[in-house]
Parts: structure tokens; C-alpha cells; sequence
């Protein structure tokens, strides 16, 4: 595995894990690549320093800012994904099982959607081949029972 330090076009700087050289190169020729912070596109590699060992660990100071900048970059692609999720698929609220089982089926227009259904719902809808996925960001809920629900799962499109 090698570590990138990557930039887009609008200056954002963030990190990237990658198999090797290649992989990198595979995956911006490909598009697969995008800005954490605004969602762009154009990323490069960064000019980065040669990581020379000093003596000692790093601080815990440090590796507490690096952490505290990951969890920045991951809240603002959440954020991202959810708005992505909230403007482009339509909401069918606690009607989410039956919806995606008639998408599944092919009884209903295929469409991307989002709502609300319990862990047990999500589990069967996934023991029959429905795709389905926790939405990100989504407060955690409980049904009617009181048994908690999972996030407001999504409908992959194919």
C-alpha cells in the first residue's frame, strides 16, 4: 500500500491509499477519483516530502490533528452523498420495504429511492436480493415496536 498526499483544482488537500503507483494512475484516468471537501474531480498527487524516520514516534499532538482533519474530510463527504441522496431520489418514507421490493420485482418504474425501515425489514429485504444500503448521516430511529431501525436505506441503481 502507498500513501498519496492529493490536491484538487480547487486547492483542497486530503490523503489517498493506493495498492501501489499504478493503481493511482488507473483510478484518476478512470474518473474514480474526487475531492472529499467540494467533490472535484481533477485531482493530482501533491508534491510530498520523503518521509525520513526521526527519532521517536510521532506526537500524539499529531497524529490527533491528522485524525481530526480525516473525520472533517469524511463528515463533508457524508454530507455530500446524503444531499446527493435527498435531490436526486425520491423519498417513499416507511412504505421503503414495499417500494424496493416492487423496484426488485420489476412492478414498479426502477428508480433510485430512500426511506425507513426496521433492522428486521433490512435484513429480509437483503435475504431476498434487494440491494439496499444504509444512507449516511441518517439519525438512528425506532418502529412503531420500539425495535431500532437501521439508517434510511437506499435503493442501488444498476
Amino acid at each position: 500500500m502507498i500513501k498519496y498526499r492529493l490536491i484538487c483544482d480547487a486547492d483542497h488537500e486530503f490523503e489517498g491509499w493506493f495498492r501501489d503507483s499504478a493503481d493511482f494512475d488507473v483510478q484518476a484516468e478512470k474518473g474514480l477519483l474526487d475531492c472529499p471537501s467540494c467533490g472535484s474531480g481533477a485531482v493530482r498527487k501533491a508534491v510530498m516530502a520523503p518521509a525520513i524516520g526521526r527519532k521517536g514516534a510521532a506526537s500524539q499532538g499529531d497524529r490527533k490533528e491528522r485524525l481530526a482533519a480525516i473525520q472533517q474530510d469524511m463528515a463533508r463527504a457524508v454530507a455530500r452523498a446524503r444531499d446527493y441522496v435527498e435531490k436526486n431520489f425520491d423519498y417513499v418514507g416507511e412504505k421503503f420495504p414495499e417500494e424496493a421490493r416492487k423496484i426488485h420485482y420489476g412492478e414498479a418504474e426502477e428508480r433510485g429511492i430512500y426511506g425507513e425501515a426496521s433492522g428486521k425489514e433490512v435484513k429480509e429485504l437483503v435475504e431476498e436480493g434487494v440491494e439496499v444500503s444504509p444512507m449516511p448521516g441518517a439519525p438512528a430511529k425506532t418502529d412503531a415496536a420500539g425495535e431500532p431501525k437501521t439508517p434510511e436505506p437506499q435503493k442501488k441503481l444498476n
